[in-house]
């Protein structure tokens, strides 16, 4: 119990702390295979995207920061009659020969407007960024460079509200389009700062370029210009209207898990208060189910204290280690929930005393569930949809998937058997308890089937390029939220079925 109190105690005290404003904060190099970031953005009055470089970049760069629904707009069909052909996306020389860019456009990123839309109806910001030379002794920079202001950082004020850059953020919101795209040859001193006022799916796309000069110069002055090869690192920040390093996706969980928790904190208050009601009434199998209460309020405080861990000092080795230990406290609940499901629907304590060598399968299926529910916990974390192959993604859903139908289906058939037996018996009361329990459980198999269906369907597009646009906002709730739910009603359900009573004896 002592041990109990000290982990929600802990837990408690990562719920409370107080942590400086961070933002998700994604790296960008040269060496990135994919040129794009992209994040959702939950839109507020200081929302923002910053674009920062370290001082030891070098070169130019095209760079374009969007908002997803305006994508279609990127870009110059090479061909109206091939369809394979890929977009021509950065203005080049060979771009301008074939007439999708001007001169004037070199190095830019390619924007193809309808007539009659202007850029100032979209949310394109694009320009061709340029790093300063380097000094002497800049080799020496360290990623401290990426937030400081080569000109020296001002002193924060008492009072966010008197923040001169709060002041610049409301400055920039009164003009007609809050991100205009600067003319000409844009210098690297500073980070480069994008306000977000929809929310929406936001990329920073980033294409190293190298332009020659067109008009004429020296032999000499060519071959310098085209030996600087672009290279760079640095660092793309969101800021979301919340606080915090998880992005926007992710974010959610937090609120769903404190909601979570008070639900479960209600259902503990009145399932003691039961208990206490009906002290010299509880039965064997109401113990376990006051553990299993227990058991789930301990990991609703573990999932909630990970996600502010995790929001507050973003991944490292001790949110690997907290993960995993929210894996298992999850993997324990269902594997516990169904063995304990099954033994009762096989009518342990009620048609018959003991379970026999029946009783060794249920403790070797409900150990290869909890195995195979920490995989797929860990899973749906640390992958990501959009690169990972169909067949890893398998390799976490399959087992699970067979387990837990196993489980399913055996508790279906021996429910029906021990209702077969007390029908014969005509044990009335402890009929329609079973009969209820049977009506819970097809209620959910079939909504699992319809969420399966739906599930399916919408992972059968990840690989579209338009797939994490369209799901960000409700990936959560696919891979994690609606099954949370739906197993916090059903327990809810038995719970109430087999809770204390003056008619236990019966």
């Amino acid at each position: 119990m002592a041990r109990g109190l000290k982990l929600l105690t802990w837990a408690a005290s990562l719920l409370l702390s107080a942590s400086a404003v961070v933002s998700y904060e994604v790296p960008i190099l040269d060496t990135d295979y994919s040129r794009q970031i992209c994040s959702g953005m939950w839109s507020g009055r200081n929302t923002f995207i910053n674009v920062s470089f370290e001082g030891t970049s070098q070169g130019q760069l095209a760079m374009v920061i969007y908002e997803w629904g305006d994508y279609h707009y990127l870009g110059k069909v090479a061909s109206e009659t091939v369809d394979h052909l890929p977009k021509t996306y950065v203005c080049t020389s060979d771009a301008v020969r074939s007439g999708f860019c001007s001169p004037s456009d070199l190095g830019h990123f390619i924007i193809d407007l309808p007539a009659g839309t202007s850029v100032e109806n979209t949310t394109f910001w694009s320009a061709r960024v340029a790093f300063p030379a380097r000094k002497s002794g800049s080799g020496n920079s360290t990623s401290q460079n990426l937030r400081d202001n080569p000109d020296g950082n001002p002193t924060p004020p008492a009072s966010e509200h008197t923040s001169p850059f709060h002041r610049d953020l409301r400055t920039r919101q009164a003009g007609p389009n809050p991100n205009p795209s600067p003319s000409g040859l844009l210098v690297y001193h500073e980070p480069i700062q994008y306000l977000v006022r929809k929310t929406g799916y936001y990329c920073v796309a980033v294409v190293p370029v190298t332009v020659l000069q067109t008009s004429p110069s020296s032999a000499l002055q060519k071959k310098q210009s085209s030996d600087i090869h672009p290279s760079y690192k640095g660092a793309v920040l969101f800021r979301n209207v919340f606080d915090g390093r998880l992005a926007a996706t992710d974010y959610p969980k937090v609120n769903f898990y404190l909601v979570m928790l008070i639900f479960y904190s209600a259902l503990a208050v009145a399932w003691g208060w039961m208990c206490r009601k009906h002290v010299t009434e509880i039965l064997p199998i109401q113990y376990y189910l006051s553990c299993l209460v227990g058991f789930l309020i301990i990991e609703m405080v573990a999932n909630l204290a990970y996600y502010r861990y995790l929001n507050a000092h973003g991944k490292g080795t001790a949110s690997t280690i907290f993960l995993f230990v929210v894996a298992i406290l999850d993997a324990g609940r269902n594997s516990l929930s169904f063995f304990m499901l099954l033994v009762v629907s096989l009518g342990l304590s009620v048609v018959r005393d003991n379970l026999g060598p029946t009783m060794r399968k249920a403790q070797l299926l409900a150990i290869a569930h909890f195995i195979f529910g920490v995989l797929y916990a860990v899973g749906i974390v640390e992958l990501e949809f959009e690169s990972t192959s169909a067949l890893v993604l398998l390799l976490f859903v399959v087992p699970l998937a067979f387990t837990l139908s196993a489980f399913l289906m055996w508790i279906l058939w021996s429910l029906n058997a021990t209702i077969s037996q007390l029908k014969a018996r005509k044990q009335h009361y402890k009929l329609r308890m079973f009969q209820k329990l049977q009506y819970i459980l097809l209620l959910v198999v079939f909504v699992v089937s319809i969420f399966f269906v739906v599930s399916t369907l919408t992972f059968t597009g990840r690989l579209a390029e338009d797939y994490a646009a369209k799901s960000w906002k409700v990936r959560w709730w696919l891979l994690d939220g609606w099954l949370s739910l739906l197993y916090f009603f059903a327990f809810g359900g038995i719970a109430y079925l087999w809770r204390p009573s003056a008619n236990n004896s019966r």
